[in-house]
């Protein structure tokens, strides 16, 4: 009889012991959960002549690998009019931020991050990133496509005639293809060229507000086949913002031609904010 009791108690007291120990092992679990390191919301902002979908291929690599993605439509209206509609939309967005232009829209989260305590890297990827002041126009260089002293060899204008603020400008679709995509096969250039949204006259000469690389890191990519935004008004940009550099041989859509490169500059950028 006293064998039996001694032995219940010894089952008593054992699961006792197993539960403190499940217990505190649960308890170490949680912890290390509310420790992990969260990853944060990578938001892809489109430049001119362009529309969310050329995002595709990197928005893919970058669900796959676990970040939450999302893609802002640029109005592609007036430099500050798209910077406030992206600063109202990040502001929907719970938790830090990466915030990611390509072209134009370099200048648009130039101007949207300013004072923003929700992003923590700026990624500009062929993209203009502006001083204070300084219009977008103004930035690609002498050797650009861009710079072509008759207007209408470089772009369809919407109404033709003088341009105005609102007038539309369309990239020549005939230039499309050597000039933007000149890493994509042909055919891929020629749709590009007929599926382009335009941008304002107005946008493009606008003056860039206080600029958030000021305050917030950067990184650039620079593209060194890249046509519109040459490789050396890319490196003076990245060098003016004191932006850690990497280098891809593309064109002016390096996350169409090489969605791989810009998601690894990215996730580079990322990792340094966690």
């Amino acid at each position: 009889m006293h064998i039996t009791r001694r032995a219940a108690a010894l089952t008593v007291s054992t699961l006792a012991v197993v539960a403190l120990l499940l217990y505190v092992a649960g308890a170490a679990s949680a912890g290390t959960a509310g420790h992990a390191r969260v990853k944060p919301t990578v938001v892809l902002v489109h430049g001119a002549w362009a529309d969310s979908s050329s995002w595709d291929g990197v928005a893919a690599r970058l669900l796959d690998d676990g970040y939450p993605v999302e893609v802002f439509p640029t109005p592609l209206r007036s430099l500050s009019g798209d910077a406030r509609a992206l600063r109202e939309y990040l502001g929907a967005i719970t938790g830090p931020i990466v915030l990611v232009g390509h072209s134009y829209g370099g200048a648009v989260i130039t101007n949207a991050a300013t004072g923003s305590a929700a992003v923590r890297a700026l990624v500009y990827v062929d993209a203009f990133a502006p001083a204070e002041g300084q219009a977008v126009i103004s930035l690609s260089g002498p050797d650009s496509v861009l710079a072509n002293p008759v207007i209408t060899d470089v772009f369809d204008l919407v109404p033709a005639g003088a341009p105005v603020l609102t007038t539309d400008f369309y990239i020549n679709k005939a230039l499309f293809p050597s000039a933007f995509a000149n890493d994509l096969p042909p055919a891929r250039g020629r749709v590009l060229a007929v599926t382009q949204r335009p941008i304002t006259y107005g946008a493009l000469g606008e003056p860039s507000g206080a600029p958030a690389w000021q305050t917030i890191p950067s990184w650039y990519e620079v593209g060194t086949k890249d046509k519109v935004i040459p490789a050396s008004a890319q490196r003076a940009m990245a060098a003016s913002i004191k932006a850690h550099v990497t280098v891809s041989p593309t064109g002016h859509l390096p996350m169409v031609s090489r969605p791989g490169d810009v998601t690894a500059t990215i996730e580079s950028a990322a990792r340094a904010t966690q």
